[in-house]
């Protein structure tokens, strides 16, 4: 099991996901024993306050600390067309005070008393996190309400942070090597405009935001009742909830934000694209496919597809493209997570002077093993043996838990998903891996992106000097 993500990093793809073995058998096997896996039991307990802030607790004396996680409903997708970018500007905006707290104080309050901060910002949510010593919750619980009852909304604040965010996206995407890459496939790959455009957004639209804008974005989306509060660490429950409503509890609910349309249409032809990128040193291609939501039944088969394809080097496509053929440096893929369409994604850096027709074709070839073949029993068996050692892993972290349950509250509803995902990825036979490769990696389903370097203009050659 895994949250999928990719990293681009001079140059070179690094994937998160897990690595699958290559082992042959009937690829009808029985799956796993869905008994045999033991359930994990992270203790939970779920309140929703009077303004609608819902909470979710989770005790854990294991160590004197605590984490909060403060997960917002809103990402990029709640953007409107010529509105972009607001997502990921408000995750700075909400660092530059509030009412009783002054312009990077959280940030300092937190790590002067031991702790550690951030937030991120993705297409389907916003996140805010502290984890602090166990006596310090008092202090986390009246940094974050403050900034949620009263954040400090002025054009000096927005002119700042509108320039850091536009300096991050030059930083990050305008001036790095396939920066550019996602921004161009999900712009191809979907219709609708919630997921078509990047969490960073245009500079245009960052320059066009104003007070007022950006006042109207704050009060509808960064309501008690549009948000999600975690707490897992060394805390006593019921003293805790006091607190917490304390401090939240008389923080105005607002009218639920207007609903986001995911729907795409279905694709009945190939969409293919080739660009230039000034700072890439390699061709890279990309073949992505739209699929389900996550945490649906065939996204976690095609997530286990995605496992047994190309993660690590004992999968799939790294044994034919890197070993067998070396064709490619390096490969990635899987499917996203989004609570709406996913996209399905194959990624290779190619070697240079390779065909990029021949790689898409070996890639495709594999897909279409898959679809007549399945994949064998041996592999899910190591991949769900993978998916426990990485859970494992990632909840011995409060913070990691907290922002796990409070993403799948907002995502799904179910803080609770933490204690049963292992269980929903058991029931994936061999026979629905075959099924949504059939279904979902059609070649008129696909995009295609061939990243390639710009060609650098020649330097003119200085002529002979004379005798000085």
């Amino acid at each position: 099991m895994k949250r999928f993500l990719f990293h681009f990093t001079a140059g070179v793809v690094l994937s998160l996901a897990i690595a699958a073995g290559t082992a042959s058998a009937s690829p009808q096997s029985p799956p796993a024993q869905a008994a045999a896996i033991p359930k994990v039991q992270i203790p939970i307990q779920q309140i929703t306050l009077a303004n609608g802030l819902r909470i979710v607790l989770s005790e854990d004396h294991a160590a004197p600390t605590v984490s909060l996680c403060i997960t917002y409903d809103v990402g990029s997708r709640n953007e409107l067309a010529g509105h972009t970018g607001f997502a990921h500007l408000f995750e700075h905006m909400m660092f530059q005070g509030s009412q009783n707290v002054g312009k990077g104080e959280h940030l300092i309050l937190v790590r002067v008393n031991g702790g550690d901060v951030n937030g991120t910002t993705t297409q389907d949510s916003t996140n805010y996190f502290e984890r602090v010593p166990a006596n310090q919750l008092d202090m986390a619980l009246f940094l974050e309400s403050d900034r949620m009852r009263a954040l400090r909304i002025t054009q000096a604040n927005l002119d700042n942070q509108r320039n850091t965010v536009q300096e991050e996206r030059r930083l990050r995407m305008d001036n790095q090597a396939y920066g550019k890459t996602y921004e161009i496939i999900d712009g191809l790959a979907y219709d609708s405009f919630a997921y078509k455009h990047s969490t960073m957004g245009s500079m245009d639209d960052l320059n066009a935001a104003s007070l007022e804008d950006v006042g109207h974005f704050f009060k509808t989306y960064y309501a008690p009742n549009n948000a999600v509060l975690t707490l897992v660490g060394d805390f006593k429950t019921p003293e805790t909830l006091a607190k917490i409503k304390k401090y939240f509890e008389d923080i105005p609910s607002q009218p639920a934000p207007p609903a986001v349309d995911i729907g795409e249409p279905a694709q009945t032809a190939q969409r293919r694209m080739q660009v230039e990128d000034s700072f890439a040193k390699l061709p890279r291609l990309d073949i992505v496919y739209k699929t389900v939501p996550a945490n649906t039944p065939d996204w976690y088969a095609l997530d286990m597809l995605g496992d047994i394809l190309f993660s690590g080097t004992s999968s799939r496509l790294y044994q034919l493209l890197v070993k067998e053929k070396a064709v490619a440096l390096q490969v990635g893929g899987g499917v996203a997570e989004r609570r709406g369409p996913s996209l399905f994604q194959a990624i290779a850096l190619m070697k240079p002077g390779q065909d990029a027709g021949e790689i898409e074709k070996l890639i495709n070839d594999e897909f279409e093993r898959v679809k007549k073949d399945g994949v064998t029993q041996e592999e899910m068996d190591k991949v769900r043996i993978q998916d426990r050692l990485g859970q494992a892993g990632s909840l011995t972290s409060t913070l990691n838990r907290a922002r796990t349950m409070g993403r799948d509250a907002v995502y799904f509803h179910d803080p609770g998903l933490i204690n049963t995902a292992l269980v929903n990825y058991s029931e994936v036979t061999v026979a629905d891996i075959q099924r949504v490769a059939r279904q979902y990696l059609g070649t008129e389903q696909s995009t295609v992106v061939l990243t390639v370097p710009k060609a650098q203009a020649p330097t003119a050659l200085e002529g002979p000097r004379g005798n000085q």
